[in-house]
């Protein structure tokens, strides 16, 4: 997908950037982190928010999910985070207007070996993303599943972390260790960190399980637990494979509602 000229970022720097990062994190992989991050971009830039998704999942779901051939890529996190290429140079805008990526492709799983010995391994994404901000209202992170040295990146960059968590059995397990690195994080490397939303994906409103779930987590979480419910669909699954959001492939499905109305929770209307 080649980059627009006109969608290309605006060069222009404020003194303080009013960006939001917010990384979507949860160890437990299949649990809508990618679907989450895509769809809710892809809204939150309907909105009319300038948004720019970090795929930082070396499966480049995210890229795919947007239309991108990760093998196709000229630059990808990889370069950025290893060989120092600016990340401006690696965003690509996607099919939507206000929506950008920065995409990954599987070169990224060599990122977890080669950063343990590179100088300042924990902030590299933290340092690339300083240097487009000012360009965007908000940046999800994408983060693998796992809690190696790519989601530490990714919690260094973010001031938010966003937790998908399907209505299913084991909802939260692995849970309690992602937010002890984000404790760790928190008090190590980015005193801004911290939880702001959980977000209930996968829901079966015919089952008792989602409903118990779903109890289980307001219990426990409480006011970080958003209002909107992300419901289990076939539309949401069959989108990526076209390679577009969930707003665009069916724009009027039950996810595509559900992933608006979240928008509006977790972004906000622009001005508000």
């Amino acid at each position: 997908m080649a980059k627009s000229k006109e969608d290309a970022p605006s060069k222009a720097k404020s003194e303080e950037s009013d960006c939001r990062i917010l990384a979507v994190a949860n160890q437990k992989g299949g649990v809508g982190k990618t679907t989450t991050a895509v769809n809710l971009g892809a809204a939150a830039a309907e909105l009319g928010h300038r948004v720019l998704i970090v795929d930082l999942d070396p499966q480049g779901n995210a890229s795919t999910g947007l239309g991108l051939n990760p093998r196709t890529l000229k630059t990808s996190l990889y370069d950025v985070l290893l060989q120092d290429v600016p990340l401006e140079e690696a965003i690509e805008a996607a099919a939507v207007k206000n929506l950008f990526i920065a995409p990954a492709n599987l070169d990224l799983a060599g990122a977890e070996i080669e950063l343990v010995p590179a100088f300042s391994r924990e902030m590299r994404l933290k340092n690339a993303i300083g240097t487009v901000r000012d360009d965007y209202d908000i940046v999800f992170i994408d983060c693998p599943p796992s809690l190696g040295l790519l989601t530490v990146n990714a919690l260094a960059a973010a001031q938010e972390v966003l937790v998908p968590i399907q209505c299913e059995y084991y909802a939260l397990e692995g849970l309690g260790q992602l937010l002890r690195n984000v404790d760790l994080v928190q008090r190590n490397l980015n005193s801004e960190l911290h939880l702001s939303h959980i977000v209930l994906v996968m829901f079966d409103a015919r089952t008792n399980l989602a409903s118990q779930v779903s109890d289980e987590v307001r219990a426990h979480f409480g006011e970080l637990v958003c209002d909107t419910v992300i419901p289990r669909t076939v539309r949401l699954s069959e989108a990526p494979s076209f390679g577009q959001p969930i707003t665009v492939f069916d724009a009027a499905s039950r996810g595509a509602l559900a992933y608006r109305d979240l928008a509006v929770e977790v972004a906000g209307k622009p001005g508000d």
